[in-house]
């Protein structure tokens, strides 16, 4: 075994340089994973950049992690040596807060979260908690599997926890790296698929990925035509402009949803109208359980949901976070390693 590996960390904000660390053995309760493939998400620019509350640096990055399993800690049973797994935005709960005590995990008040509170994926290996894994289905390569763990399961549950019917009007907004992905879930699960983008070229691609209607807000106003078509039951929010999420509001029907998956930097304003007369409502949807992950893996595999990905060397880490944040990707960036 190496007695190091190679991992991109951010040492300062602002600065992600490669480095070699110590090989370091999983602790109780803990996997050592062999990272194949970590997807690049705009959340670890709250890492990059050194925002994220509590942050300690230095910090290897990365929520989008798939590799296999190659040393285990004391009091692992469920897991093999060899194993594929992957490790999402939620790495594991504490177990004692109110939540978790409630069984709402997704939000424990401390959870484990890879690239944040621990090392994530930028690198060849990486330490995780057992409880925090899901399995990685074989008829999934572990470069798609990887932005399913995050973008994948952000839209996946979102669509099915919001209480909608087959045949129902969903509208997703933006074609980008969470939308591209929940154009395609939407259109899987039986929902009336409209996608929401910017500029005729985008059609072809909302067709392709299968929304049955494409909106182009440079030339129409989206609320208005979801109004004509009857109102949408539930639209995602994808997009990072809080500015035209707000509008959204009314192109819902009675008792419609905007689900807000995308976190913008401005404020997103709404009238109160349209949520008094008609019951209307907004709400924010983050992550899933390992559980959850594996259901959404699951569902990919069966409905022949991928990601679109571009891939690039893990020493490359800092051009290709640089290519996601100015918005160049087509759609998701994901980091491969040389073994």
């Amino acid at each position: 075994m190496h007695e190091t590996y190679q991992a991109i960390e951010v040492s300062e904000p602002g600065v992600l340089r490669v480095v070699e660390r110590p090989m370091s053995e999983p602790g109780p309760g803990q996997v050592r994973i062999r990272v194949e493939a970590c997807g690049i998400c705009h959340t670890d620019a709250a890492t990059v950049t050194g925002t994220y509350p509590r942050l300690a640096l230095p910090r290897v990055p990365g929520h989008e992690v798939v590799g296999r399993i190659e040393a285990l800690g004391s009091g692992v049973s469920k897991w093999k040596i060899g194993q594929r797994v992957g490790v999402g935005f939620f790495g594991g709960e504490d177990g004692v807060c109110e939540p978790c005590r409630r069984g709402d995990i997704v939000n424990c008040q401390n959870p484990v979260i890879p690239g944040i509170s621990a090392d994530g994926g930028y690198a060849e290996v990486m330490i995780a908690e057992a409880r925090g894994l899901a399995s990685v289905p074989e008829e999934l390569t572990s470069v798609d599997a990887a932005p399913l763990l995050c973008a994948g399961i952000t839209t996946y549950n979102a669509l099915r926890n919001a209480g909608l019917r087959g045949g129902d009007l969903v509208a997703v907004q933006g074609i980008g790296g969470l939308g591209h992905l929940g154009v395609q879930f939407a259109r899987r699960m039986g929902f009336h698929t409209a996608a929401i983008g910017r500029g005729r070229e985008k059609e072809k691609l909302a067709q392709d990925l299968g929304a049955h209607v494409h909106i182009d807000t440079t030339e129409d106003d989206a609320a208005a035509v979801l109004r004509r078509m009857g109102g949408a039951r539930a639209i995602l929010a994808t997009g990072t402009s809080g500015a035209t999420m707000g509008p959204l509001v009314s192109g819902l029907s009675a008792r419609g949803k905007l689900i807000v998956l995308g976190v913008p930097q401005d404020l997103i304003q709404l009238s109160a109208f349209p949520l008094v007369f008609g019951g209307r409502s907004i709400y924010g949807s983050l992550t899933g359980t390992p559980i959850d992950n594996e259901d959404g893996l699951a569902f990919s595999v069966l409905e022949n949901i991928r990601p679109m990905v571009e891939t690039a060397p893990l020493e490359q880490a800092a051009d290709a976070y640089a290519r996601m944040m100015q918005g160049k990707a087509r759609f998701r960036m994901v980091l491969t390693m040389a073994h």
